[in-house]
């Protein structure tokens, strides 16, 4: 038994010491973490990926968490008595659907930064609408007018370094005004790479419901470790990415052409998802790098 209890003892001591060259790599860089999907609903994945962060922050990361709520958006839309409405994929948001959608996210917002304090580290709960931190132009689906839903036109970070400098974990529902201060939605995967781009991360993670990209989508041992961006265009011009994930490697893409050094697409059904990709020698999911950058992960024997 003794034996068996040293082992195990060892085993984490072997697990500390292959996260070390990570730690040491990102100490004190920022991390935009996109949550949203399973992870938002499930409450014991909900408190995993609230674990993953904040162990971030404490190990000397700078951690962003920009989140979703549409499941949650619809499910009050319901409550109310109103049909959700989408146009190509897209929430159609009138006025009143607007109104219920800050509610939900201010709602949905403020749980995830109690989360957060409950594990001992300082969070704060913002909207692109503070600070001026999202500027949004009115946005159409292929020339349709679907509402109050907005495309980020200008991000002003001074609110978020502010934050990051006075050790604050900030956490971002992805509301913006538009030129009028009227208040728009953004989807959320758009305002994290934005504000990813803009606070010029070192990583942007989107946790997902899926494992991640693959060459062939049919075939689940096809998953990639790791693409670069022009492998990932390679794989959109040969119909190999349809679906939400087109719209996804497409932002990734964005994020790595402007700036940040690498985007993950992450399983957020897998507890711990963020630990197991950043701090091990084989991520889980898909880690997407420029064509100049050296591969992290070690390939195995």
């Amino acid at each position: 038994m003794e034996e068996k209890n040293m082992q195990e003892i060892l085993q984490k001591a072997e697990v500390l010491i292959e996260a070390l060259p990570y730690i040491q790599r990102f100490n004190r860089k920022i991390i935009v973490v996109k949550y949203g999907g399973s992870a938002m609903v499930d409450e014991e994945l909900k408190k995993s990926v609230i674990q993953d962060v904040t162990l971030l922050k404490l190990v000397g990361f700078k951690p962003i968490i920009v989140h979703g709520g549409g499941k949650e958006i619809s499910k009050w839309v319901g409550k109310v008595g109103m049909e959700p409405e989408f146009i190509n994929g897209l929430r159609k948001t009138d006025a009143a659907t607007m109104e219920i959608a800050e509610m939900v996210l201010g709602k949905v917002n403020k749980s995830l930064v109690q989360m957060v304090e409950e594990l001992g580290v300082n969070a704060i709960g913002i909207s692109g609408k503070d600070g001026g931190l999202l500027k949004v132009d009115k946005k159409y689906s292929n020339g349709q007018d679907i509402g109050y839903v907005g495309e980020v036109k200008e991000v002003n970070p001074k609110i978020l370094f502010d934050l990051l400098e006075k050790d604050f974990l900030p956490i971002i529902c992805p509301v913006g005004l538009d030129d009028n201060y009227d208040t728009y939605n953004i989807n959320a995967d758009d305002a994290a790479c934005a504000i990813a781009r803009a606070v010029n991360a070192e990583k942007l993670a989107f946790l997902t419901d899926i494992e991640g990209v693959y060459k062939d989508p049919a075939d689940k041992s096809t998953l990639i470790s790791e693409l670069t961006v022009s492998g990932a265009k390679d794989l959109i011009e040969g119909g190999n990415i349809g679906g939400g994930m087109l719209p996804k490697l497409n932002n990734c893409i964005d994020a790595i052409d402007n700036g940040v050094s690498r985007v993950h697409i992450l399983d957020g059904r897998i507890p711990h998802c963020l630990l197991l990709e950043i701090f091990t020698n084989r991520g889980i999911g898909t880690a997407i790098l420029g064509d100049s950058d050296e591969k992290f992960y070690k390939e195995e024997a």
